[in-house]
């Protein structure tokens, strides 16, 4: 039996499972499974390891994507330049980090987009972040972090004026405000947003989340993060078979 998996916490309501489940069915891919499992905390892998000696390779999601990196035998050059893995190969009882988020994303982006924004506004600066920054770097869109707690150079949700949200046509949520069941969304002044603007949110579950609602609203083009996860589950399944 092949196995496969995802790690994070919590796993609730996880896209993986599902979609490599019916993968499998769907094209008649034999002899794999997909677990879902739970891990607060990344300390926990060994044992994982250790009960499945059959794991070939595994997806990672919050809040593992950076704590993985000191636990890799070999990295990608994305992986390096972000410092965040999301996938995992497994050889040889030897651990290959990759990062499948830049590949999702950079491709549904591009599916998203009918003209080059002026400038983009990520919302958040986790592992997710970095991998959307990485993608913007490389179609030379530019942008800027918001942050609840900024750093140098970066824009808190207060800062963020009508001149700053007209000038950044493309907005990208990579926090978990929104996702089912919690009804949040990020602060952000969406009365300044128009038909100009590009809304894209990481979450898929719900389809249209508060922030593409209010992104709707106000005549902007919306996407969420489903095509992305498709995308990145794919990718995964040919890094497992190299």
């Amino acid at each position: 039996m092949r196995r496969f998996g995802l790690i994070g916490y919590p796993l609730t309501h996880s896209f993986s499972q599902r979609y490599f489940t019916e993968k499998f069915k769907r094209e008649d891919i034999g002899n794999c499974i997909y677990e879902n499992f739970p891990m607060e905390n990344i300390s926990a892998l060994a044992s994982l390891l250790q009960v499945h000696p059959d794991l070939e390779g595994f997806n990672i999601t919050i809040p593992h994507k950076e704590v993985m990196l000191p636990l890799l035998h070999s990295r990608s050059a994305v992986v390096n330049e972000i410092n965040a893995c999301n996938c995992v190969r497994v050889a040889e009882e030897k651990l290959h980090g990759h990062n499948t988020d830049v590949v999702g994303f950079e491709k549904s982006l591009c599916n998203l987009l009918t003209h080059q924004p002026s400038a983009a506004l990520i919302l958040g600066t986790g592992g997710s972040a970095k991998a959307v920054a990485y993608v913007l770097k490389k179609q030379k869109i530019p942008f800027s972090f918001v942050s609840r707690k900024p750093s140098s150079g970066q824009f808190s949700y207060s800062q963020l004026s009508a001149l700053i949200i007209q000038h950044h046509q493309l907005i990208i949520n990579t926090t978990p405000l929104g996702m089912y069941p919690v009804e949040k969304f990020p602060e952000i002044p969406y009365q300044f947003l128009g038909p100009q603007h590009y809304l894209f949110d990481l979450i898929y579950n719900p389809a249209t989340t508060i922030f593409l609602e209010r992104g709707i609203a106000q005549g902007a083009k919306v996407k969420n993060g489903y095509e992305m996860l498709e995308l990145q589950a794919e990718e995964s399944w040919r890094i497992w078979n190299l």
